[in-house]
């Protein structure tokens, strides 16, 4: 089958520029097209920082057959009942080419942690949030009209009519590097999304961490019963990955070498050689990668 191709366009851009982006990222055969779901991030903070949502909506009125999505949204600042609104509104503007991707979200190190008063969450608690609030997407995008009850997030007698063009909803990329994390993937995923072991520099390393978080999806999903090649396995190539996209040659070698690992997809981040500290992908093998997608 070959492995699928994305990327990420950053929200930091006026519509009438980040419009074009979309309809090159179409043009050039990339499959899908992601946004980052932040209030701000990192050193863009103090400078132009667009809402995901809206920006999909528009990108979904321009476009037509590029698949589009959040990489990721999380529970830091977002109510599942809304979101599940708005998602089910994006999957009727877009005819069903959206894709929710999820993520426990950040701790202290975040400005999302906090934006909305409050103290951040510690690491166990951000993920019980997590698995309630993706529980709560799944039941509110399948089922239309009902109830919600948790500990975290109420929405008595919601509704989400006429609900997603999608059927049973749109389908989840679930974000996740660790055994508990893996299991709500088993449980929701479509797609399995990781950017690789934190902190590590060296390419074996990162290679051999992405091993073992696929192998730990592959025993998540058979204590489910469910079968692993079921769900995709994607790489998000980081901003910090220089290693990987800098040339044509590291980038051949990087797509064998995680097409061998039994991933489906893999997601760049736009150039930007104006950002020598946010790179994005070389723009040589951008047009690798585009030429190759088409």
């Amino acid at each position: 089958m070959g492995l699928r191709f994305g990327v990420v366009i950053l929200p930091d851009l006026r519509w009438r520029v980040a419009a074009d982006r979309f309809l090159e990222a179409e043009q050039r055969g990339f499959h899908t097209a992601w946004t980052y779901d932040h209030l701000s991030w990192r050193t863009l903070r103090d400078g132009p920082w667009m809402g995901a949502i809206p920006q999909l909506a528009a990108a979904a009125a321009v476009t037509s057959t590029l698949r589009l999505g959040t990489l990721v949204t999380s529970p830091n600042f977002r109510h599942p009942a809304l979101l599940a609104k708005d998602v089910m509104t994006l999957d009727d503007i877009s005819g069903g080419r959206i894709e929710l991707g999820v993520g426990a979200g950040s701790g202290e190190l975040s400005w999302d942690a906090s934006a909305l008063g409050g103290s951040p969450l510690s690491p166990r608690k951000r993920f019980e949030r997590f698995a309630e609030f993706t529980d709560a997407l799944d039941v509110m995008l399948r089922e239309p009209s009902g109830s919600y009850a948790g500990d975290d997030y109420q929405a008595p007698d919601y509704r989400t009519l006429p609900g997603c063009v999608q059927q049973p909803r749109v389908p989840f990329t679930v974000a996740a590097t660790g055994p508990r994390g893996m299991g709500i993937a088993a449980k929701y995923a479509s797609t399995w999304v990781t950017f690789g072991p934190l902190g590590v520099k060296e390419p074996e390393q990162w290679f051999e961490g992405v091993e073992r978080q696929s192998r730990l999806l592959d025993y998540a999903c058979t204590e489910i019963r469910r079968e692993p090649q079921s769900i995709r396995r994607m790489a998000l190539v980081s901003l910090d990955h220089g290693w990987i996209d800098g040339t044509r040659s590291r980038w051949t070698d990087f797509t064998a070498r995680i097409d061998a690992l039994g991933f489906t997809d893999v997601v760049v981040h736009w150039p930007r050689p104006d950002s020598s500290d946010l790179p994005g992908c070389a723009p040589d093998v951008f047009d690798a990668i585009s030429a190759g997608s088409s």
